[in-house]
């Protein structure tokens, strides 16, 4: 099988990567440490106008009608300059699920905003002190007559401040089920949290009293697990891109210092243990890359195995991203440890991705289920 990219997707990545280049790359990342908001917000916007948030949705709702596989370069690249926002959550998420699951209106208002570059998403699940799976979900909806309210907190929420809805799991009738919310709904109060990824701002949503329609929720009421578990498996193959990205740069970067810094007389890239450790990067760079393009593929073409491959895609490259950001800093020494070179931010997003939407042992649970090595837990069945 040939997985590799067409030539219009890789020109496509090259319009991308040019302006990214032109934006200095993760700078944009370390504005948005520095609260530049307005400009992090100007280069999003324009990525937008290129038809980055066009790609895979129907071209009736103004998009462009392409498939996953299509968002694959876009995502690395991403990816490479760690760029801030809610791209992943929105095309990789929220989209999928909405196009899935939604209602005509429903698709005709979001579909078309997103494509629009009006509307971003960002996903409110994690509740203090409880995990990503089914039984975490604890916060409560009772229905009102044609309406529902909604008490309780959401947790480690990222980048509200660029988002415009917030995708919201919460208990129906003792049933998971997810909501679309407007962040300036009445009776919504935020509440900035620390984190070590300055590039992720965090918060915590309360909901008190907040009156919603029942239109705002996406698929029938207390099919939101299932729903979650679609949105899921597309946000996570769309993840690995992400990470194959930031990987390339780390490995890109890595060997360029190697190149430069010289100790005894020599650059430290002719020394073996260097030379040995950059070889390894590359190969675990190359494998998830191949990981990568074939669960995107695999999501794309319903394929029977596209549970394993793209949990498998996502186990591989997050290790793999958290092993080589470690091993760029211990080439660089010293100054690697230092806030004036990159190096620590690759590490700090390896680590976020780590526990975000799921750990680890999560996907591995998925991924021993879909192969029916073992009895699968009941929040682990989603052949969809």
């Amino acid at each position: 099988m040939d997985f590799s990219l067409s030539q219009e997707q890789e020109m496509f990545r090259e319009y991308v990567r040019k302006y990214l280049n032109d934006m200095e790359q993760t700078k944009v990342a370390r504005d948005y440490i520095d609260n530049k908001v307005d400009q992090v917000k100007k280069v999003i916007t324009e990525l937008n106008e290129l038809g980055c948030t066009q790609l895979n949705i129907p071209e009736q709702y103004g998009g462009m009608g392409l498939g996953k596989l299509d968002l694959v370069p876009i995502m690395e690249e991403m990816g490479r300059s760690l760029l801030p926002g809610l791209h992943l959550e929105t095309s990789a998420f929220a989209l999928p699920i909405i196009e899935r699951f939604g209602t005509s209106e429903q698709k005709e208002k979001y579909l078309s905003q997103i494509a629009a570059g009006e509307a971003s998403f960002t996903i409110a699940w994690l509740e203090p002190g409880r995990s990503y799976k089914q039984q975490g979900v604890q916060m409560q909806a009772l229905i009102s007559g044609e309406q529902l309210v909604l008490n309780g907190t959401k947790t480690q929420v990222p980048d509200i401040e660029l988002a415009h809805y917030l995708l919201v799991p919460v208990l129906v009738n003792h049933e998971v089920t997810i909501a679309i919310i407007d962040k300036n709904t009445p009776g919504i109060t935020l509440r900035a949290q620390h984190g070590f990824d300055e590039t992720r701002k965090l918060v915590e949503v309360t909901f008190e009293q907040v009156h919603i329609d029942q239109s705002q929720i996406i698929g029938p009421i207390g099919d939101g697990w299932s729903i979650l578990q679609v949105g899921l498996l597309s946000y996570n193959a769309a993840l690995s891109s992400v990470m194959v990205g930031a990987i390339e740069h780390i490995v890109e970067t890595a060997t360029n210092y190697a190149i430069i810094r010289e100790q005894f007389g020599n650059p430290i890239g002719r020394f073996q243990a260097i030379k040995h450790r950059l070889a390894d990067m590359k190969l675990d760079l190359e494998t998830a890359r191949s990981l990568s393009y074939y669960a995107n593929w695999a999501l794309e073409t319903a394929s029977e195995d596209q549970v394993e491959a793209i949990y498998s895609a996502r186990i591989f490259t997050t290790q793999a991203f958290i092993r080589l950001s470690a091993h760029n800093i211990q080439i660089h020494g010293g100054i690697g440890f230092t806030e004036e070179i990159d190096c620590h931010l690759f590490v700090k997003r390896a680590r976020f991705y780590e526990n975000y939407l799921g750990n680890l042992e999560d996907c591995y649970d998925y991924a021993i289920g879909s192969l029916g090595w073992a009895v699968p837990k009941k929040e682990t069945i989603l052949n969809v």
